[in-house]
């Protein structure tokens, strides 16, 4: 093939690949796309709107603090603080929030093709962007304002750095960078820490290859010494920073709010001694949410590597090159750290995995490149491997496509028109509660409450205290209602069903419906006694089941 063809080749594929990322950059304001198999995951209702809420309420509202309201903020406050500064800019909208969800995803593309190129080939790091941005599940949640994206930003510019500290002068000072990228992640998303042991292990195969033609002798007192100063600088940049944000959430009356964060991810736990082992393999199998043909590539590659690293690694030495090498291994360290966290919550989720998915993509592109490097079953195999990754492309691209070319707009529809009915017809306090009280706000502009979440104080002990303090005027839920929110709100309201919201695709959650909430006469206070007051009274106006 002569150099001009490839040439062309490759301006073709870059110009593909980057079709394919500005399809995620349009129609940001629509629906997660329906009817996809992921239609159940709760981000699309919930996350864009309450990890958002402190940059929504501080220029809607004049303060980013709601007390006895959930407030995440103090414990995950890099997201937010970034809209905060994008919104005096945009306004406060859903398109401003997603969009930066957005430029982190084409930042991720730059940054992992930098980062697989410091140990392969060119068209294998076009390989891993093609696996990346014709994927629909990257399509559908690359496009949520959720953490995901801008913590898989931070975690790839922490590889990117570490790869190359063999080329640098100051090497401890590029760790202290690590270091205070590690906060940033734990400030993104608290499940960072999952991530930890990827850099730990990129960092010291990372210094223990950079001199892998010294002799023994002369290498090891080197690279012992350096790993542990650039481990040391690192660690103390993170000890450092974290450790003075969280002085400042203590020093301001915050902690409980960073607390709440980590109570309500907290799940119930089966009672039998074998659970781990059930929850583990569930969360291995979450992995097909991301894809059925890559993700199960990428654990054969992965079984393939170990074996060929261990039992046949006095046969050759491509296995074992594989595993120690600071990329492949921290992105197997990455997605294990990742699904273990799954495992230990007992509670995947589909979003989860835009953070494991992208480090098993970077195993197939690498673990594909090596094999068609070798001779024999191994370069076959890897021609295989490239056959199953086209398929993917052309299978994966069809449907991104599709998803791209056929918008729809229900929850954002849904959203003004709630808010233009309440403003209609008033109620009081225009204040709103509801589960998607704050995406509803990010759309609409709405004052909201959350129904399910609010973090206990004195102050605020309950969801009933905290309904009589602030005396909405009303409420919003799903095609149902439970029990224990319409206890704790009849003992100050009643309620009246005055309208219906078509939107989403979840059988269970495709109706949002409003309710009027009228105060009981006076200051008259219902009293609990059992579960009288988790049925409809006779005050009520309730036509959805209540279950």
């Amino acid at each position: 093939m002569s150099n001009t063809l490839k040439r062309w080749i490759y301006v073709l594929w870059v110009l593909g690949i980057g079709a394919f990322a500005m399809l995620h950059a349009v129609h940001l304001s629509a629906d997660f796309p329906n009817h996809t198999p992921w239609f159940g995951d709760w981000a699309k209702y919930t996350d864009e709107g309450w990890y958002s809420n402190a940059a929504i309420r501080a220029h809607l509202f004049g303060s980013w603090y709601v007390p006895g309201d959930f407030n995440p903020a103090p414990a995950v406050p890099v997201w937010p603080f970034l809209e905060w500064m994008l919104f005096f800019f945009t306004g406060v909208s859903i398109e401003a929030a997603r969009g930066l969800a957005v430029a982190f995803f084409m930042a991720n593309l730059v940054l992992s093709y930098l980062l697989l190129r410091t140990r392969g080939s060119r068209w294998m790091g076009l390989l891993a962007l093609t696996l990346i941005v014709t994927s629909p599940f990257f399509y559908c949640f690359s496009r949520l304002a959720i953490l995901e994206p801008m913590l898989t930003t931070l975690m790839l510019t922490a590889l990117n750095i570490i790869v190359r500290l063999p080329r640098l002068h100051r090497r401890v000072g590029a760790s202290i960078v690590v270091g205070s990228l590690f906060t940033l992640m734990m400030l993104t998303k608290t499940t960072a820490v999952f991530l930890l042991p990827a850099l730990g292990w990129a960092l010291l195969a990372t210094l223990w290859r950079s001199d892998s033609q010294k002799p023994i002798a002369a290498m090891r007192p080197w690279n012992r010494a350096s790993a542990f100063r650039c481990a040391l600088a690192a660690a103390g940049a993170f000890v450092a920073t974290f450790g003075a944000w969280m002085a400042l959430v203590v020093h301001s009356g915050l902690f409980a709010d960073y607390k709440y964060l980590f109570f309500i991810n907290k799940y119930t736990k089966p009672t039998e001694i074998y659970w781990p082992l059930l929850s583990f393999w569930w969360s291995i199998k979450g992995a097909l949410w991301a894809d059925r043909i890559l993700m199960p590539l990428a654990g054969l590659l992965i079984i393939g590597a170990v074996f060929a690293g261990t039992v046949l690694s006095r046969r050759n030495t491509w296995g074992r090159g594989l595993l120690l090498d600071p990329v492949f291994g921290s992105s197997i360290v990455a997605a294990i750290g990742y699904i273990l966290f799954m495992t230990y919550q007992n509670h995947p989720q589909p979003r989860y995995y835009a953070v494991v998915a992208i480090f098993c993509l970077f195993v197939v592109a690498m673990g594909i490149e090596t094999l068609v490097a070798q001779g024999g079953m191994a370069r076959l195999t890897g021609r295989v491997g490239i056959a199953f990754a086209a398929l993917a492309v052309v299978v994966n691209g069809v449907m991104t496509i599709g998803y791209g070319m056929h918008p729809e707009y229900t929850f954002v529809n849904a959203a003004h028109q709630l808010t233009r009915y309440i403003d209609q017809h008033p109620n009081g306090n225009r204040l709103l509660v509801s589960i998607s009280g704050d995406q509803i706000s990010l759309v609409s502009h709405i004052p909201a409450l959350c129904d399910d979440f609010g973090t206990p104080t004195r102050a605020y002990p309950d969801l009933a205290t905290k309904l009589a303090l602030y005396q909405p005027g009303w409420w919003a839920t799903w095609n149902d209602i439970d029990p224990g929110t319409l206890e704790d709100i009849h003992t100050h309201f009643s309620l009246e069903q005055v309208a219906t919201f078509r939107a989403f695709d979840d059988p269970e959650r495709n109706t949002l419906v409003l309710f009027k909430l009228h105060p009981l006469p006076g200051d008259s206070v219902r009293e609990t006694d059992g579960t009288s007051l988790q049925v409809p009274l006779p005050d009520d106006k309730i036509l959805i089941p209540v279950q």
